[in-house]
């Protein structure tokens, strides 16, 4: 397992401020649009589907492994990917707490926080045991 790779600290605005502060709290939140129903990712006040406006919605944390790359040519290896949730939207985020060479698409995975640079907590996932 090799995690140890420093999260750098996340640019915050007015639009991300309530999903951080719920990170912190150990609370997974998505946009949700309140005219189309679809969830999305990257947090915005407006949806980037039909451009109505979107409120925070709690996340179950599941989702598989849609794409991965393994950074191994740095002090720190670490493993970025984008997890498709179980709520539908894809998002870019770190995978944790595993062996690297054990990963593959279609692995379930789940939430699992860990601290960036700054200490914001930061939504990551690591594999489900025994699920492939």
């Amino acid at each position: 397992m090799a995690d140890a790779r420093i999260i750098p600290a996340p640019n915050q605005n007015p639009e991300t401020e309530p999903y951080y502060r719920a990170f912190g709290e150990g609370r997974f939140l998505v946009p949700v649009c309140l005219a189309c129903g679809k969830a999305h990712w990257y947090p915005r006040f407006f949806c980037p589907y039909c451009g109505g406006k979107t409120e925070p919605r709690e996340s179950r944390g599941e989702g598989t492994i849609y794409s991965y790359s393994i950074m191994r040519r740095v002090e720190r290896p670490f493993a970025l990917a984008y997890v498709e949730l179980a709520e539908g939207p894809r998002m870019m985020t770190n995978l944790v707490d595993c062996d690297f060479d054990a990963l593959a698409i279609g692995q379930k995975v789940r939430l699992a926080f860990k601290p960036a640079a700054d200490g914001t907590a930061m939504p990551c996932f690591t594999p489900v045991p025994g699920e492939r």
